[in-house]
């Protein structure tokens, strides 16, 4: 039998599976590709489906923003999502298929928003711009990029939901992470984390701070972020917090950039 050619590496000869191949404190520093941008994710649902008396102000105060901190807009996707996954599931399309179909919404937001911040230079890019951020940006562009991961079809699948478990507020986090950007915060249509839904229960108590892990355990019923949200936070090398506003209150985004608290931080530890 002949032997193996191996390619000179550290890695040679590993499977790439095997536990413990890398020791955390052997691995290089990442390179933080867009160290001054803060990533601004604007819900679909809690936010754009609003319509014009919440977005032209909104956008009007993410314009004027730009001209001091850099900034790249994550859109999410809102009723319509849940319209087209309601459908979807009716018809016993895979996980997969969802996924695919879903995130055709939040790009419709995308280009929308774009257009509303087309003054302030708004530009709509694509996930694979994503490396062309720093540039777009000395370039005097305003950014806007659509929040569904680009798992598509390959969305990972859920054995007791047929939901994507990857959704906008994911996204929002992972590109926030990849590029290693200053901030990750996620507009919503609440002040924050409650214990319960504040539309439902008006004397939900309201989380200021709070670790992931201590989320985790309340094992709360409902949240104002994806649950896996929450494990990617705490294996993460960039970000390790997360800042929830209510951008529907103006002033909030600029609070939020400076690193005030105004409204919930969850933190890796």
């Amino acid at each position: 039998m002949s032997k193996r050619f191996e390619l000179k590496s550290g890695l040679q000869g590993e499977t790439l599976v095997r536990k413990g191949m890398i020791k955390p404190s052997k691995l290089p520093r990442q390179i933080r590709i867009a160290p001054d941008v803060n990533v601004i994710k604007i819900g679909g649902h809690g936010v754009i489906d609003y319509g014009r008396d919440v977005m032209f102000p909104l956008c009007e105060e993410i314009g004027a923003l730009s001209k001091k901190h850099q900034e790249l807009i994550v859109t999410g996707g809102g009723g319509r999502v849940r319209h087209i996954m309601d459908v979807g599931m009716n018809l016993g399309m895979p996980t997969g298929v969802l996924a695919e179909l879903s995130g055709k919404i939040s790009e419709q937001n995308a280009i929308m928003v774009s257009i509303l911040l087309s003054k302030y230079n708004g530009t709509r890019i694509h996930s694979g711009d994503l490396l062309e951020l720093p540039m777009l940006i000395k370039l005097g562009m305003l950014p806007v990029i659509h929040g569904t991961p680009p798992y598509g079809l390959y969305e990972h699948p859920s054995r007791s939901d047929m939901i994507p478990p990857h959704r906008t507020d994911t996204g929002a986090f992972l590109i926030a992470e990849m590029i290693g950007a200053k901030n990750c915060i996620i507009g919503k249509n609440v002040d924050g984390l409650y214990t319960e839904d504040p539309f439902k229960n008006p004397d939900a108590e309201f989380i200021r701070d709070i670790t992931a892990g201590e989320l985790v355990r309340m094992d709360l019923e409902d949240l104002v972020i994806e649950r896996i949200v929450l494990d990617l936070l705490t294996k993460a090398s960039n970000i390790r917090e997360i800042r929830i506003i209510n951008c529907h209150k103006k002033g909030n985004i600029e609070k939020a950039i400076k690193g005030e608290n105004v409204g919930t931080i969850i933190r890796a530890e």
